[in-house]
């Protein structure tokens, strides 16, 4: 990946999210959530801006954001999906699920749409087994999701308005 340059009020807002978590090591997935909210992804360039401010070296700060799956290094679209492929997920379709959002989408799972309204990607569990197969985009949560509902979810994001989701 190319290096970017972070512009000095982006280097303003990283350094004032780790200063809230008192420059702490043991904050450091607080941190990383926080700046991911804030900006929308982790690349390289803010690892390293975290990395000096709480002291520590970028290498764990990668290790982090590498381990788990809620963080990412890539931009995500507007509206990020998440397929769960945990157990219950799996057995009950979420595969064929998965399978008619790439379709749709016309991407792959860790792909952003050109447009860069929807971002896809899969997950292990999202811990409502219950409503399995279950789709997430952004904070919404969709249960018994079937592949002739992709359509209708894709839908109400690219009109702008979700319709109220299922939550878990």
């Amino acid at each position: 990946m190319p290096k970017i340059k972070l512009a000095e009020k982006t280097i303003n807002q990283i350094k004032e999210v780790c200063a809230q978590f008192g420059n702490q090591e043991g904050e450091l997935i607080n941190v990383l959530h926080q700046v991911q909210s804030k900006l929308g992804y982790l690349p390289a360039e803010v690892q390293e801006v975290i990395a000096k401010e709480l002291n520590m070296s970028v290498a764990k700060v990668y290790g982090v954001v590498t381990f788990y799956s809620f963080f990412t290094m890539l931009p995500q679209g507007e509206h990020p999906i998440s397929i769960c492929m945990g157990t219950a997920c799996y057995v009950r379709g979420a595969e064929q699920v998965l399978a008619e959002f790439k379709r749709q989408l016309n991407i792959e799972v860790g792909q952003t749409s050109p447009d860069g309204k929807f971002s896809l990607s899969s997950l292990r569990c999202v811990g409502a087994c219950g409503l399995a197969p279950v789709v997430t985009v952004g904070e919404k949560v969709y249960g018994r999701v079937s592949p002739q509902q992709v359509n209708k979810i894709i839908a109400e994001y690219q009109e702008g308005c979700p319709a109220e989701a299922k939550s878990a």
